[in-house]
């Protein structure tokens, strides 16, 4: 199939271009064309004024749609959540298993392979979140999951056959060879839920931890004697950091101080560490055994501990724009080219480039999405 998007703004090449129009064919970008030299027998989709810019990227997404990955890690969960995350104008997630037994890990990598295969639009790979985590920066993960990366551990998280593989640990209570060989896989290492020291980050750098998960939530600080993870982040310019912009994970000031310490927001990406709620009526779920509500946008435990996000990455977006002071290109970039190149694949998304998959959203003034293309079939919005 080969159509064309027009009449609106186009966000490429890092600015909006006015009077162009995207051509799609066969679920790639062919061209990006001036609307006059557009042919006048293609069909074509009017933006009606909205823009149009990549898909957005969420790398860590535990749920939508009503439904916890954890809870049943299946191709039709799968499927559900990302369809709730479509209307949000995400074409590219990595479904997230939290701290879970080493079977329930094998059964997520499992799931995702089949939905890959399958063609279950928008499922990019998996992030397994633990268990392999220190039991002192927990969180909301069960304690009783916690346990150390062992070689049967190893064999889990290696074994997705398609997409991408994400893994968050501890590095202080994993081996840095370890790491090394999950680098050699393939796999994305991030650490997160950790007490590492700043030295200790350096050595996980080395051995290839390449990010930090929820820059400031459940990891060390900066102190004036040790600079913890959040200073190791910080300081290496090599570091990606994954951040929440929900105006409760982390207060907009430290954001904003830590892209200033970073020199820019190269290393910078928005996360939602979605909950069932997102995209759903229900605004209550069960993790781990406990109630968890969803009210004004945050989600909560009844003690008032965070537990994950009511947030989709549109709506980070648009935080991001708010609350940190950056234009709506700069954090749309945030969601779109930055994940896609923490994780390899700037080459296949993340950006509106002739060759790249049509995986884009169309978002009106207030930055809320009207329309959802993968691969340049539209699953979300009230046309093609």
């Amino acid at each position: 199939m080969r159509f064309a998007i027009s009449n609106g703004p186009v966000l490429a090449d890092g600015r909006m271009l006015d009077g162009r129009a995207v051509v799609i064919a066969d679920g790639r970008i062919e061209a990006i064309v001036p609307v006059a030299d557009l042919d006048a027998a293609i069909d074509t989709v009017d933006l009606a004024g909205a823009m149009l810019v990549p898909g957005l990227i969420d790398v860590q997404v535990n749920g939508g749609g009503g439904a916890l990955f954890n809870d049943d890690p299946s191709v039709e969960t799968l499927r559900r959540i990302a369809a709730a995350h479509h209307r949000f104008g995400t074409t590219a997630l990595m479904p997230t298993l939290i701290s879970d037994s080493i079977p329930k890990i094998r059964e997520a990598v499992q799931a995702v392979d089949a939905a890959i295969a399958a063609g279950v639009p928008g499922i990019a790979g998996i992030h397994i979140e633990g268990p392999f985590l220190n039991v002192d920066r927990k969180g909301t993960h069960d304690p009783k999951a916690i346990r150390k990366l062992d070689d049967e551990g190893f064999a889990a998280i290696t074994g997705l056959r398609r997409g991408r593989t994400l893994v968050t640990l501890a590095p202080e209570v994993t081996d840095e060879k370890r790491i090394g060989q999950l680098r050699q896989c393939g796999v994305v290492v991030s650490a997160g839920h950790t007490d590492a020291t700043f030295a200790q980050m350096e050595r996980a750098f080395a051995a290839g931890v390449t990010g930090v998960t929820h820059l400031f939530n459940a990891m060390s600080q900066i102190t004036p004697r040790e600079p913890g993870v959040v200073g190791a982040a910080l300081a290496d310019p090599q570091c990606w950091c994954g951040i929440i912009v929900d105006g409760f994970h982390v207060d907009p000031v430290a954001l904003r101080l830590a892209i200033k310490a970073k020199g820019g927001l190269d290393r910078f990406l928005l996360v939602s560490d979605a909950m069932p709620p997102v995209g759903h009526d229900r605004k209550e779920f069960e993790l781990n055994g406990e109630t968890i509500f969803a009210s004004g946008g945050v989600c909560r435990r009844a003690d008032g501990t965070l537990a994950g996000a009511d947030l989709e990455m549109a709506s980070a977006v648009r935080n991001a724009s708010a609350l940190l002071d950056l234009t709506i290109d700069d954090a749309i970039r945030l969601a779109t080219r930055n994940p896609a190149r923490f994780i390899g694949l700037e080459a296949e998304m993340g950006s509106i480039a002739p060759g790249l998959r049509a995986n884009l959203a169309a978002l009106d003034e207030e930055g809320r999405v009207r329309r959802t293309w993968i691969d340049g079939r539209m699953v979300f919005g009230d046309a093609r």
